[in-house]
């Protein structure tokens, strides 16, 4: 029998429209479901990134033991990471006073050294070669910082730029239309295009995920953190029920 370690199988959706607002649902349901535990529970930044960072480090054990693309367990991970990256985030720009604008420079320099060495190391950061173990895990790697730094980009726009909620979410909005645009109308690289959508939609999905469970005064819909969580982890369940992924195609 073979070791499913050793699996060339792709596990990682297509990149369709589906994928996309899955991803945004999930980074949205980050923000929401780690403010739920780190502030609504009272746990604080530190606890908060302590328990998500185990569930994490489970799933992502669980996705490199899986032969085979299983959406379930692929959209658990990734829901994992943003939660865990909610809360690392507001644990460094809060907690240790660096900043939105600090941590997110700090976390932009983790994340490119994270593709430089994923690239150095195995040849291509495309989603269609997370093939392999070693493949696997730097784009959990890569995934877990790209998370942490948009909830990072997210705050940092609508709180220290000033925009507010709806005006992160315009310019959120507006950077993907761009990314969209290059990809319809130009040639640039496809997984240059897929990561910079992939970044870009942490930082969206976390300021909707303020605008509905921030107070009033503070420029949110004062929504129930869990209410929120549980709507969006409803979307998410009824989207896999409904529709079916297939794995990004195979490199061999």
């Amino acid at each position: 029998m073979s070791d499913p370690l050793k699996s060339a199988a792709t596990k990682v959706p297509q990149a369709t429209l589906l994928f996309w607002l899955l991803k945004i649902a999930a980074t949205t349901l980050g923000e929401t479901g780690g403010d739920a535990v780190s502030m609504s529970m009272n746990l604080g930044y530190p606890v908060g990134t302590a328990i998500f960072a185990a569930v994490f480090a489970l799933a992502v054990a669980a996705q490199l033991r899986a032969p085979r693309l299983r959406p379930g367990l692929y959209w658990s991970t990734i829901i994992a990471s943003t939660t865990v990256g909610t809360t690392l985030a507001d644990f460094v720009d809060r907690s240790l006073g660096i900043g939105y604008l600090g941590g997110s420079l700090v976390l932009a320099g983790l994340l490119l050294g994270s593709f430089m060495v994923w690239r150095e190391l195995t040849g291509s950061v495309a989603i269609a070669s997370v093939s392999t173990p070693r493949a696997e895990g730097f784009y959990w790697l890569t995934i877990m910082f790209s998370q942490t730094l948009g909830t990072a980009l997210g705050d940092w726009a609508a709180d220290d730029a000033g925009l507010g909620y709806l005006g992160g979410i315009g310019l959120f909005v507006a950077l993907l239309a761009g990314v969209v645009a290059a990809w319809r109308w130009t040639r640039a690289s496809r997984t240059l295009l897929f990561w910079a959508a992939f970044v870009l939609t942490r930082p969206l999905g976390a300021v909707v995920g303020d605008l509905l469970d921030k107070p009033l005064d503070a420029g949110g819909l004062a929504l129930s953190r869990y209410g929120a969580s549980a709507a969006l982890l409803a979307f998410i369940a009824v989207c896999l029920l409904l529709f079916p992924q297939r794995p990004a195609t195979r490199v061999h």
